[in-house]
């Protein structure tokens, strides 16, 4: 079985590759993530950065050119909560912040809060590829 690489070492690395412009925000919310839920686990899969409850993807921080995203990978269970999330796919949402922008960290806390809630819980019918 495939295990995520988890070494603090290629997390670090991660960092590295992102562009200079983009290492702050990138840095920023994942320091917001983990305060609101220390005990995520953290790995790099498909070029982002993977938080995970359990060994299951929980969120995501993926960066492009001009924005950032906070990636929530059962996010369409939260919209009720969390109307702000952003995406049209079966179970996938994101909040988006340009570089240039504040973070909101007590939309980010609240967010990380609920999705460690919901991780905790048992999938329902539909999420079992979540």
């Amino acid at each position: 079985m495939r295990h995520l690489v988890r070494s603090a070492a290629l997390i670090e690395a991660w960092f590295d590759m992102l562009p200079p412009q983009q290492q702050p925000s990138a840095r920023a919310l994942q320091a917001a993530v983990l305060r609101a839920a220390p005990s995520l686990g953290q790995a790099v899969k498909w070029g982002n950065l993977v938080f995970t409850v359990n060994h299951f993807h929980a969120l995501a921080i993926a960066p492009y050119k001009t924005h950032v995203h906070l990636q929530v990978f059962r996010g369409a269970a939260l919209l009720q909560r969390f109307p702000m999330l952003e995406g049209t796919g079966r179970g996938l949402r994101h909040l988006k912040w340009r570089y240039s922008q504040p973070l909101d960290d007590e939309l980010i806390t609240d967010l990380v809060l609920a999705t460690v809630a919901l991780m905790q819980q048992p999938p329902g019918p539909g999420d079992e590829n979540l």
